[in-house]
């Protein structure tokens, strides 16, 4: 079987509720648009806003921790807002995964693309779940859920919704959190392991699903370990859409967690999509 094949099959999986799709910021960069749509352009957005020293120059989580630790909080506010201000259409993966309505999909990105998707289709049974940061938080806190319309919801997503957004990193868009510097992930990072920062919701979806990892690169450690954790105690079997050549930690990373690799650009999923039912 091809590549392309072997793709169309596992969107098939999606489709039917048998897969996870796990999406990266490569998605939002194939959905176009002027906001960020990698750590790097990220990084780039808030260094031309804050010259960083060259020990954390290009790293967004150090840059991030910079410009918090020496501007404060409402700076680092103001600039990636800013990126974020411009709201592209989502793209045809966005629409299709709006439209097959899987029961979890994790959104690794900060972009609101899928959430504008998902509201749409004019179908009120989903709902978002998302990592806030405890930055100003007296309580201990780890996600916040909304459901279609946007309303705030408590702490955890609602077990009746039939597609479950999760987005560990949470959203840059007025009137929510997210995660990006140092301090917002130090917490996260001590307990994750235990999983005490995954919504048990998303726990009991990913059961017995693997999962497909679509716009992905796993080149830095923050993204594997969330990967890795998020992943954690769901079905073998896992996939991942990765073109080109791969880093060393990245191929250590697919090995470890048997993850098949296709490869193939993204911008086939498109044709892939029109393929599924």
């Amino acid at each position: 079987m091809g590549a392309a094949d072997r793709l169309s099959d596992l969107l098939d999986e999606v489709a039917s509720g048998r897969r996870v799709p796990y999406l990266g910021a490569g998605v939002a960069a194939m959905a176009g648009g002027d906001q960020p749509a990698s750590p790097e352009a990220l990084c780039a957005a808030i260094e031309a806003r804050v010259r960083a020293p060259k020990r954390a120059a290009g790293n967004l989580w150090s840059v991030a921790q910079y410009v918090e630790g020496r501007r404060f909080r409402r700076t680092l506010d103001a600039i990636v807002q800013e990126a974020f201000a411009a709201r592209p259409e989502p793209g045809p993966l966005h629409r299709w995964i709006a439209q097959v309505r899987p029961p979890l999909v994790v959104d690794a990105w900060y972009d609101g693309a899928l959430l504008d998707a998902a509201g749409a289709e004019g179908k009120g049974d989903w709902g978002l779940v998302q990592g806030v940061s405890r930055h100003g938080e007296w309580s201990e806190i780890w996600t916040r859920a909304y459901d279609a319309a946007g309303n705030l919801i408590g702490e955890e997503p609602d077990p009746t919704w039939q597609m479950l957004i999760y987005k560990p990193h949470g959203l840059i868009r007025e009137g929510h959190a997210y995660l990006i510097s140092d301090n917002d992930y130090v917490e996260v990072l001590t307990e994750i392991d235990i999983q005490s920062p995954i919504p048990e919701e998303v726990q009991a979806r990913r059961t017995g699903r693997p999962f497909l990892f679509l716009g992905c690169r796993f080149d830095d450690q923050m993204l594997r370990t969330f990967a890795r954790q998020i992943a954690k105690r769901s079905a073998p079997g896992h996939a991942a859409v990765i073109e080109g050549m791969l880093t060393r930690m990245e191929t250590r990373f697919l090995e470890e967690l048997g993850i098949e690799r296709l490869d193939l650009p993204l911008a086939g999923l498109a044709e892939a999509l029109a393929t599924t039912a």
